[in-house]
């Protein structure tokens, strides 16, 4: 390793005397201490990650000015912040867990979860009351330690995260939402979502991150791993909203038995410059996977996304869809990757990206791929990247509609065809008005 990707441990503010400090103060096993002394360690051999077609090498991954930045503890619903309560519906959400900025805030389970044996916890409590059952998925499969400098980097420093554990023939009859309070400029996040069905089980599960403070020179290291047994359903919905001080690093993994299938709504507003990889592999036979994800960057922000489903089994589905908009001189890379395996027989990946620029210095590149190692298969992929459609915005301004509103409408309709898959409607809103927001700045 050479020139700027060659950073070591030195140049962060955090020692390894320090990360035993916090794992023990945290009650963590011993398991995670040593596997936070382990990852520390690694981080100064480890290479970085290479996005495709995307320089890093002058992205800071390492500043950070807080490990831990205390937030609040919540005792009831009612007292939940504003910001926080917009997303939620107060009277009627059974399954929460918010966090306040690297503090669990508030966990409310719902009695029928509890009876059925549903584990909804925050990551840290999960530890303490289930520390043999998070090893089992932590870092163990979709996500490895030693993958690449940064999910070294994310293991030594894990300061947060959700795990949820469904079991066998258990269907969660409430959405799970988890919430990320985002409001001191100090606090950088390191969390761990793990997601874990039994067979024949089914779950719906949302996050968000709201942001109220400057991220400035604070980093956003995240990685999820989601884990479906055969014939069970897991729905995964997140809204992204963070601060543009922010440097991103994002990874959300999905892994499917026999018969089982992972749907994915993301809506990915974060405004900071970010790399961002969500992959599914379907490993059991007839599983399936739809990835669907929104765009919007603004100002200078760049964002590498690539969305990937990887084919094992036999009669796999796997389905694509990506819609973009980048405004002023933001930038995107979208990679989609169809990966039909040998032995994927009777399989079909489909993918669907698009860009739609606003304006002359934005910039967009969307690269289909479909890579194919078996014969009886079926797979396609269509990639448009472009300005607005004028003939859209003819016809909407001779109605007597501004050119300004017009386009507004267009965005709209461009992302819907994702934002309504989000499974709250709270959430939904709240993606509408994040577009909103955006489209106005």
């Amino acid at each position: 390793m050479g020139g700027k990707n060659s950073m070591t441990t030195e140049t962060l503010n955090i020692s390894e005397a320090q990360l035993v400090e916090y794992s023990q103060a945290h009650n963590e096993p011993s398991w995670l201490t040593e596997l936070r002394r382990e990852a520390l360690k690694l981080t100064e051999t480890l290479e970085m990650p290479k996005p495709d077609k995307t320089k890093i090498n002058k992205w800071d991954f390492d500043s950070f000015k807080q490990h831990e930045t205390v937030g609040n503890v919540y005792e009831s619903i009612e007292n939940l912040p504003a910001e926080v309560k917009e997303i939620i519906d107060v009277e009627n959400t059974e399954n929460l867990v918010i966090q306040h900025n690297n503090t669990l805030a508030y966990t409310k389970v719902s009695d029928s979860a509890k009876n059925d044996g549903v584990i909804i916890e925050g990551l840290s409590d999960a530890l303490k009351n289930h520390p043999d059952l998070v090893k089992k998925y932590f870092m163990n499969d979709t996500v490895t330690v030693d993958e690449h400098r940064l999910t070294a980097l994310h293991t030594a420093l894990v300061n947060g995260g959700m795990f949820v554990y469904v079991p066998k023939n258990v269907v969660v009859e409430h959405p799970i939402q988890y919430v990320v309070l985002h409001d001191d400029a100090n606090a950088s996040f390191y969390n761990h979502v793990i997601i874990a069905t039994e067979e024949s089980a089914e779950v719906t599960y949302v996050e968000n991150y709201l942001s109220n403070a400057s991220g400035e020179g604070n980093q956003l290291n995240i990685v999820s791993e989601v884990s479906a047994a055969a014939n069970s359903k897991i729905t995964y919905g997140s809204v992204d909203y963070l601060d543009k001080g922010f440097t991103g690093h994002i990874i959300r993994r999905g892994m499917t038995e026999a018969d089982a299938t992972i749907n994915w709504a993301l809506g990915l507003m974060n405004e900071g410059s970010q790399i961002i990889d969500n992959t599914t592999n379907l490993i059991g036979d007839r599983s399936e996977s739809e990835l669907k994800s929104v765009v919007i960057g603004t100002g200078s922000q760049k964002i590498n996304l690539t969305s990937k489903i990887v084919q094992y089994g036999k009669e796999t589905n796997g389905y694509i869809l990506k819609h973009g908009v980048m405004l002023e001189s933001a930038s995107t890379i979208f990679n989609g990757i169809g990966y039909i395996k040998h032995g994927g027989a009777k399989s079909n990946a489909q993918q669907e990206s698009r860009v739609l620029m606003l304006s002359e210095k934005a910039r967009g590149d969307a690269n289909p791929i479909l890579l194919i190692d078996e014969d009886d298969v079926e797979a396609g992929h269509a990639a448009s990247v472009g300005r607005v459609d004028p003939e859209q915005l003819y016809y909407l301004m001779s109605r007597g509609i501004s050119r300004r509103e017009a386009e507004r409408l267009v965005i709209h309709g461009f992302l819907d065809p994702v934002v309504r898959e989000l499974p709250i409607e709270d959430v939904k809103r709240k993606l509408r008005e994040v577009i909103e927001l955006k489209i106005n700045k």
